[in-house]
């Protein structure tokens, strides 16, 4: 172990979580300090500690505010000169930053969350109601000028409609569904609650108002804030330029190539002019509206590769020591009961969906084609591990009012909102607002989208998002791509052991709270 004196343990202290272990915490460090130390650190002969000694003590920032160095001048130096100066997108990874961007639109937060490889946190129509002003009056929607009176009006219309039925609507709930043994007085409350936004939800419209906490590395800030300022609709644009000053407040290295010319602008001009070329061919083509559009929700299995036999192999693989084709010809000579056995042993018990099995699972992929309202497809796009492509919202899929709601008496009010949300769409289109049209639809509107994932993200998502407590749209999505995969590989989805396909009308949120109360009462005690 590396011994240090008085005077360098007392300089180490405030940065490292530890001074002596081989195992510790960078603590209270400028991100771009720690991305280019971890840089140099790749062609440093000694450990991270000396080399903070070394070269970085000396140098760190003197403050954060009033225009001050926050990120320390050798740190800049040696980022500028391998990020920029040698093109090592890799040391952008090295750092990052938590960022809050507020009263966006559910639109915008579709187009933040599209890069993936980051965290994100969204404030959830399901326990949130929408029925209360803004802290500066009115309703919680996103407004710009350009849209017109009638929009406000049309938006106003919707939010009177959520209002109203709101409390009928709970009232029905509480009404309808019977106390459930062990449930508190708070614990029905909340569930009655979650149940009721739950209906109401396809009321909002996609420019309803949320708040999003996104922590990222600083190479997905730049290319998001790039996808931002190349976006059509205004509202992105904007939100890049204000992302990219909060990003520049705080690690200003990692966001330098953006408003660099011959880089930042380069990298724009090259995503609108593919967005433009995507749009000129599907027209092109006849591809843009489909005319005889199904207005009904589907899922559809529309590819799959690989076979169960490939996944034994490749769940094999990391403790067998031959190649891949000899295992794939030692299962196939199995009979249907051994491999069933070898299946369930490999997999294991899963006592929880957390117990996953290995990676051999992804050598198997499928592609499904989903229609569903834009409510359901807002939760199953913040998945990362899969691909997700999705067409744009229209109200030519169609829509339609929960049976609970029409049984809470609010059904015209539901329907007569989506007649209202239907017309300022077409008239936004009309008036060649064609990217902000989509403001207008209540998240009750269907949309088609792609999503293509490998079979353990597949067991990840169908149990996850089958899982009772859920809202009953992503709920029936989940459902039946389980059911698609049993069609293809039953073996592997009788892996999926805790996908739940009851389809019972039942207040989803009651066991969940009172296990929350629960948990809260032991952490308590």
């Amino acid at each position: 172990m590396e011994s240090f004196t008085a005077d360098e343990r007392a300089r180490l202290a405030p940065y490292f979580s530890n001074v002596d272990g081989p195992v510790f915490a960078l603590v209270d460090l400028p991100e771009t300090v720690k991305a280019a130390m971890f840089a140099r650190y790749s062609r440093y002969p000694g450990t991270l500690r000396r080399l903070f000694l070394d070269e970085f003590a000396d140098t760190l920032p003197a403050g954060r505010g009033g225009g001050e160095d926050v990120e320390g001048a050798r740190a800049a130096e040696l980022f500028e000169r391998i990020f920029v100066g040698y093109g090592d997108d890799s040391v952008a990874q090295l750092g990052g930053a938590h960022l809050a961007v507020e009263w966006c639109s559910n639109v915008l937060t579709k187009v933040l969350q599209r890069p993936r490889i980051a965290g994100y946190l969204e404030q959830s129509t399901r326990y949130i109601a929408y029925d209360a002003p803004m802290p500066g009056g009115g309703y919680r929607y996103y407004r710009e000028a350009s849209l017109g009176a009638e929009y406000a009006a049309s938006m106003d219309f919707l939010f009177d409609a959520y209002a109203e039925a709101l409390p009928r609507v709970s009232a029905w709930v509480d009404e309808s569904y019977p106390t459930s043994s062990g449930e508190s007085e708070a614990a029905r409350r909340r569930a009655v609650k979650a149940k009721a936004l739950d209906l109401l939800r396809g009321l909002l419209p996609a420019a309803s108002l949320s708040h999003m906490g996104i922590y990222a590395s600083g190479q997905m800030y730049e290319q998001l804030i790039l996808h931002l300022l190349a976006h059509p609709l205004p509202e992105a644009r904007l939100c890049g330029q204000r992302m990219l000053e909060a990003v520049k407040s705080v690690i200003p290295s990692f966001v330098s190539r953006v408003e660099r010319e011959g880089r930042g602008d380069v990298w724009v001009d090259y995503l609108s002019g593919r967005r433009t070329a995507e749009r000129t061919w599907v027209q092109r083509l006849g591809l843009d509206r489909d005319e005889a559009a199904e207005e009904r929700s589907s899922v559809r299995l529309v590819h799959v590769d690989g076979t169960e036999d490939q996944l034994l192999a490749a769940l094999l693989f990391e403790a067998a020591g031959v190649p891949e084709e000899r295992t794939l010809a030692a299962v196939a000579d199995l009979d249907s009961e051994a491999r069933a056995a070898m299946l369930s042993d490999l997999v294991g018990e899963r006592a929880n969906r957390r117990h996953r099995p290995g990676r051999g699972f992804e050598a198997l992929r499928y592609r499904f084609e989903i229609v569903s309202d834009y409510g359901a497809f807002r939760d199953l796009q913040r998945h990362r591990m899969l691909t997700v492509q999705w067409q744009g919202l229209t109200p030519d899929l169609g829509a339609e009012v929960p049976e609970e709601v029409v049984a809470a008496g609010c059904g015209d009010l539901y329907e007569r909102a989506l007649d209202r949300s239907r017309a300022e769409y077409a008239r936004l289109h009309e008036a060649g607002l064609t990217d902000a049209a989509p403001y207008a639809l209540c998240l009750g509107y269907r949309i088609r989208y792609v999503l293509d994932l490998n079979a353990r993200e597949a067991m990840h998502l169908c149990e996850l998002r089958s899982a009772r407590e859920g809202h009953s749209s992503y709920r029936a999505v989940a459902q039946a791509m389980h059911t698609a995969i049993a069609d293809v590989h039953p073996a592997v989805a009788a892996t999926m052991k805790h996908v739940d396909h009851s389809t019972e009308p039942r207040l989803e949120r009651i066991l969940a709270e009172i296990r929350g109360e629960s948990r809260r009462a032991q952490l308590t005690a």
